[in-house]
């Protein structure tokens, strides 16, 4: 435990911001890098040429909304929400000095073929597992924002960050009804070395098990008390925190849920979810809150739903706003979609104006997306 919270006290350095409020603001401009549709990589200019006269790329349509680091390199997540995304799977190198990051398709651009089963249709969540592998959670379902398209049934694709190989695919399609939503995906591992995959479907009140050794999956429906009080099933979170114990847990709530519940992994793992869940407490005056992400440890990230702020959770004490801390004062331009350990030892932080997405109503260099340390700004 001391381990992972000096890490979190590496990564939530204080600087004084001389530009209060602005979304502009750089507190560690050296480490800091704007990511959007217009900064590509492409083969050649023809090739651009070819995917914009055909409507295949439009710039103002992607926005990144995912992320995960190896050493220098971010990978990030960019789902095909609208027409016009040439790859759903991008990355970045954080050692550039140039803060408008220039995206690539990773692992290849064969691999990012809209309509092809055995590509990428919509990655919409990434894990990063202890292995080097990066495991995508492929909806494969595009254009959701405006008319929805099902081109391939939902699959967790496993890359080596190393060599760029896809090493395994699995096929969730008997795992998912008409009605599944699947949103996030958290990657395990029992002591005997077996990998676990787990992704929530918030439609149906469910998390999808996956055995990768044994290559077959479950479902495991969750109890109608994690729903109670919710207006519909909007977003099922999920976190994975390893506690000081050994035990690994996972975490989750709905957003509209007034409260935080969670399940040890190992119920999880043997498929045992009747009376393992536990009602962890109620949120912050019941608001909704936005789970952001973990240490790789007990601490969980979080933000409230329409604010920027964002706060750390110790799981290793009670769910109480008294053991709440601040880490990062947010700005009225961008919300956090995620927080990630990584490069140099620190905490990152990728945030957005998802909502003006959402709305339409970006400006033609499309969403603004900000990739950089998280950091606790002062006054």
């Amino acid at each position: 435990m001391v381990k992972v919270l000096a890490l979190v006290t590496v990564a939530i350095c204080c600087y004084v911001s001389t530009v209060g409020g602005s979304c502009d603001r750089q507190t560690l401009p050296e480490l800091s890098y704007t990511v959007n549709g217009a900064n590509l990589a492409w083969p050649c200019v023809s090739t651009r040429n070819i995917y914009q006269s055909s409507g295949r790329y439009i710039s103002r349509n992607i926005i990144a909304t995912r992320t995960q680091i190896f050493k220098d390199e971010a990978y990030i997540a960019l789902p095909r929400y609208k027409s016009g995304v040439p790859f759903t799977l991008g990355r970045i190198s954080l050692k550039s000095k140039q803060c408008q990051a220039v995206l690539s398709p990773f692992p290849c651009w064969a691999l990012q073929e809209e309509g092809n089963c055995q590509a990428l249709q919509s990655a919409v969540d990434l894990f990063l597992d202890p292995q080097d592998i990066l495991w995508v959670l492929d909806v494969g379902i595009v254009n959701t924002l405006e008319q929805p398209v099902r081109r391939c049934p939902p699959k967790v694709v496993a890359i080596s960050v190393k060599t760029g190989k896809v090493v395994k695919i699995l096929d969730l399609s008997a795992l998912v009804s008409s009605a599944s939503r699947l949103q996030y995906l958290v990657v395990d591992y029992a002591p005997d070395g077996r990998c676990f995959v787990y992704v929530s479907d918030a439609a149906t009140r469910a998390i999808l098990v996956y055995d990768v050794s044994a290559g077959k999956g479950y479902r495991v429906v969750l109890p109608k008390a994690v729903t109670a009080g919710c207006a519909r099933r909007d977003v099922l979170y999920l976190a994975l925190v390893r506690k000081s114990c050994g035990n690994n847990i996972l975490y989750f709530t709905y957003l509209s849920s007034s409260r935080l519940f969670s399940i040890k992994a190992a119920y999880l793992r043997n498929g045992q979810a009747s009376g393992a869940v536990v009602d962890v407490g109620p949120k912050p005056n019941l608001n909704k809150i936005v789970i952001l992400g973990t240490d790789n440890g007990a601490a969980i990230f979080f933000r409230l739903k329409g604010e920027s702020d964002i706060f750390m959770w110790n799981s290793e004490t009670c769910f109480k706003p008294e053991n709440f801390l601040l880490v990062q004062k947010g700005n009225e331009c961008r919300l956090a979609t995620q927080v990630v350990p990584g490069y140099k030892r620190l905490m990152w932080v990728i945030e957005s104006n998802f909502q003006d997405f959402i709305a339409n109503t970006v400006g033609c260099m499309g969403a603004s997306v900000a990739l950089h340390p998280l950091v606790k700004t002062c006054d």
